[in-house]
């Protein structure tokens, strides 16, 4: 009898490898991405992530218009950014091939769903001849699968239309590369079962969908290896892979939590802040409360008004709601109250590019309100971070008595990483302190509240809630006296209130860390970021360390005021590059605060810089190098 048996296949261990999900935005990118993320957490590999939505709503099927994609990087050791080239493409039709193939470096693989690849589909995309028969992938490994008809075949049994198991492919793709990459399938099969419990022919279809994928893989002759990515050596802990929106409103829950306060968010639907009152309307058992207003100023008034009243007053937005809520933003000033108002920020101007990232909306939070009004900006730099950074712009808030802004993105909205869960006994002390008697005694003797009174080392005025006896005040938008909180129209009482308010921000200078410095001896250039840049720039500075140059990071959270030692670090170094997803904001604020010859490299593409742009415009500056082979995509420009 001759040999039927198969030959086992090889399998290959990796230190890393990205993968790229892309399809039309029906196809379930987003969905199968998360799942092989989440399946990627539980086996211990650090990842990070990048979905890519499509900024089109409901876009023409099959278009470039309407691709939707999720790219993930995981690994056996830390790491910081998606990954700038994909390793994998998985395609799901023309549209998502021509949309992500110049983003593949020579060699990379691409798996095509070939159902998807007739006449008309190559037509829809712009192809006026089939690539996957043309060579023009001839650089690339090309495996050509019948996704949709082997989903529709394995589907058919269990009683399910050929148009319904059609929408199956997705989890057909995830159980491929499930297999290729060596994924656990049980917490994916269990998690199909949990989601769609109640649809059987959906629930049988995706999970019918998911093994046959797995299986085909398996068996196949077209794939000759499987790979396998070994688990991180992460700090022990329980950890959660978490995406930067469900960080921060985990973050508002602590720090309403450590201060006792009774959280209340009023916000407007915005993308890409939306997800936040998603997550919070999730948790009422811990108090919280969420009011979807009519607009953004009615979202900011109600915070404000909770605050008023004794509350975490929050509001959500992204750069156009900022515009909106500026005027309100300027009554919170004013009435010196606890507020935080959460920027998660877009492409811009006006509606701009609602589903892509950008980071120009720092002079705004700067000096978006007229008259003298400066405020506290904190700035979260990884997805997790967002946890962190809304605990600390909390504090600020209710210990100096002001609003605070809250930087992100979407870029950190929407990506994912490993996060290990804090210990709540080390995060900060956040005391409201609500006033209890009053704190003035007149000429007469009479003792008084004065709700302007002011903390001898905070200068915060005490809050008070209505409704507590004795200590009834007025508040409004006109001028404050001094201590009394009378209204006031005199000249040299203004400029009183408005030097008090000033250096009640400044001050706050002194109640955060110094300048965080990844310094080595002998370096020239520092390399100074905030917000999201914070991924791609340890990337960049780590390949440039490893070509055997000096340079390096700083990295800031707190924004308005800098920390206190900023100038100094500056002054040390001859060169600073400042990386940013606008056209340079940061570095006009360095240069106009301590007159440092602020180098900027900036790009607003609507994505995240790449580590090999930040590799090579480093080594420009320390030695006017060329970019290295591999860069870039055009991504970022250099500028003095």
């Amino acid at each position: 009898m001759p040999d039927t048996t198969t030959e086992p296949k090889s399998h290959h261990l990796l230190d890393r490898v990205v993968i790229r999900f892309a399809g039309d935005s029906g196809d379930g990118m987003q969905l199968a991405g998360d799942r092989f993320t989440t399946s990627s957490a539980l086996l211990g590999n650090d990842l990070a992530t990048f979905p890519d939505f499509p900024a089109e709503i409901r876009a023409p099927a099959g278009t470039l218009a309407g691709v939707s994609a999720f790219q993930v990087h995981i690994s056996d050791h830390t790491i910081s950014t998606p990954g700038d080239s994909p390793n994998v493409l998985v395609a799901m039709n023309p549209a998502a091939l021509k949309a992500n193939v110049a983003t593949l470096p020579k060699g990379a693989t691409i798996i095509a769903n070939v159902d998807a690849f007739d006449e008309r589909s190559l037509a829809k995309a712009g192809y006026e001849a089939d690539p996957l028969a043309d060579g023009s992938l001839a650089a690339y490994t090309v495996y050509e699968v019948p996704m949709t008809s082997i989903t529709t075949e394995v589907s058919k049994e269990a009683g399910v239309k050929p148009r319904d198991a059609e929408r199956s492919k997705n989890f057909f793709a995830l159980g491929l590369i499930s297999w290729l990459y060596t994924r656990p399938i049980e917490g994916t099969l269990a998690w199909i079962e949990e989601k769609y419990a109640g649809k059987t022919l959906v629930l049988e279809a995706n999970q019918r969908a998911f093994k046959a994928g797995y299986h085909f893989g398996e068996t196949a002759e077209l794939f000759e290896s499987s790979y396998e990515v070994k688990p991180a050596v992460l700090a022990p802990g329980e950890y959660v892979n978490i995406t930067g929106n469900t960080a921060t409103a985990w973050g508002l829950i602590a720090a309403a939590t450590c201060s006792g306060l009774p959280l209340f968010l009023g916000t407007y639907p915005i993308t890409p802040a939306s997800d936040i009152l998603h997550e919070l309307s999730k948790h009422k058992q811990f108090g919280v409360r969420t009011f979807q207003a009519e607009d953004e100023i009615s979202g900011i008034g109600a915070a404000l008004g909770a605050a008023f009243g004794g509350a975490l007053g929050v509001t959500t937005t992204s750069g156009p709601g900022v515009d909106l809520k500026s005027e309100m933003m300027g009554l919170a000033i004013s009435l010196e109250l606890p507020l935080l108002i959460i920027d998660v920020q877009r492409g811009g101007p006006s509606t701009g590019l609602p589903t892509k990232t950008e980071q120009a909306d720092l002079l705004h939070a700067m000096y978006g309100r007229h008259g003298e009004s400066p405020l506290p900006i904190v700035a979260a730099k990884t997805p997790s971070h967002c946890f962190e950074a809304t605990v600390e712009a909390v504090r600020l808030a209710v210990k100096y008595r002001t609003p605070v802004i809250l930087l992100s993105d979407g870029y950190l909205a929407n990506g994912t990483e490993p996060w290990r869960l804090p210990d709540m006994a080390d995060l900060p002390e956040i005391d409201p302190g609500f006033a209890t008697e009053a704190n003035h005694t007149e000429a007469d003797g009479t003792e008084v509240f004065w709700p302007y009174a002011r903390d001898e080392e905070t200068l915060a005025r005490p809050w008070a809630p209505p409704g507590l006896a004795g200590l009834e005040h007025r508040i409004g938008g006109l001028e404050k006296a001094d201590g009394s909180g009378n209204v006031s129209y005199d000249g040299a009482n203004h400029e009183q209130m408005t030097r008090l308010r000033a250096a009640k921000i400044a001050g706050i200078a002194a109640d955060i860390p110094p300048t965080d410095v990844d310094d080595e001896d002998g370096a020239e250039v520092v390399v100074v970021g905030w917000g999201s840049t914070y991924g791609a720039i340890a990337a960049g500075v780590q390949r440039v360390r490893a070509r055997g140059h000096k340079v390096a990071q700083a990295h800031l959270v707190h924004l308005n005021p800098f920390p206190a030692d900023l100038g100094d670090v500056l002054r040390r170094y001859p060169k600073v590059l400042v990386p940013e997803v606008n056209l340079g904001q940061l570095s006009r604020l360095l240069r106009a605060e301590y007159l440092v010859d602020a180098v900027s490299f900036t790009q607003v593409a609507g994505i995240p810089f790449q580590a090999a742009a930040m590799e090579a415009a480093i080594l420009q500056q320390i030695e006017g190098a060329a970019a290295p082979d591999g860069d870039t995509n055009g991504n970022g420009k250099v500028s003095d």
